[in-house]
């Protein structure tokens, strides 16, 4: 190897050092990794509260620092038990809530309008509350800690997404212990698709909405508000495996 070419690889080896210390002003990530090109701002009426493990504050393969920052009803709390987390309990008090947590206890999200959480209070009163729908972000085993530990959690409704779709995600960046597991991003954006009846399919009804039309949702179904999103996260995800190298 020539010595004009150590010089150049050195340069670039610099270079790329340089740009991974200086953190873009928005998205707090480094330059080089900067994931603000992805951020596609939705007035989502659902809003979203993400109790996330704190093994995935610094994740940068995950994905709710993206669905943080283009959900513009989003809010993250760091944590594991969450029984007497003071901001959790307010916001419980203050909203229809539903825990997207697959428990035996859930039920299958659909086309039909649901109730929120009507715990502790007069349910006409609960009714005019904003909605407010709870996502566990965290791998399988932390998720079921977080939630097995905070009483005030399993105290909620617990909801699951259809099969078809819980198996059918598109996240290829990082390994997980469930085949084909959606990431967190992907999930929140199914499940506000179906509660604020989002589908493009949304002239069905629960009977017409079979497997075969779970199926086929990210061929023949519009996401409507969350599509673009889930158009991002594809990106997302060719962009972060751009990072590896190649074989």
């Amino acid at each position: 190897m020539s010595i004009q070419w150590c010089f150049i690889k050195f340069k670039l080896i610099g270079a790329f050092l340089f740009m991974s210390r200086i953190l873009c002003e928005k998205c707090q990530r480094p330059i080089i990794a900067c994931i603000c090109n992805f951020i596609c701002k939705i007035d989502n009426p659902t809003a979203v509260l993400v109790l996330q493990h704190p093994s995935e504050v610094k994740q940068t393969k995950g994905t709710v620092a993206l669905l943080s920052r283009s959900l513009n009803h989003c809010q993250v709390l760091v944590g594991e038990d969450f029984s007497e987390h003071d901001e959790l309990n307010i916001m419980l008090a203050n909203h229809q809530a539903l825990l997207l947590y697959p428990s035996a206890e859930s039920e299958v999200l659909s086309l039909t309008k649901y109730e929120f959480n009507s715990t502790n209070i007069n349910h006409d009163e609960k009714s005019k509350q904003p909605k407010l729908l709870i996502i566990l972000d965290g791998t399988w085993k932390k998720a079921f800690r977080m939630f097995m530990l905070s009483s005030n959690l399993q105290a909620l409704k617990q909801v699951r997404l259809p099969d078809t779709l819980a198996n059918n995600g598109q996240y290829l960046i990082r390994k997980v212990a469930k085949k084909n597991a959606l990431s967190s991003l992907e999930a929140c954006c199914f499940a506000l698709a179906l509660l604020d009846n989002e589908l493009g399919e949304n002239e069905l009804d629960d009977n017409q909405l079979g497997d075969k039309v779970l199926n086929n949702m990210k061929q023949s179904v519009d996401c409507g508000l969350y599509q673009d999103l889930l158009n991002k996260f594809a990106q997302f995800n060719q962009f972060q495996l751009s990072f590896r190298p190649s074989t």
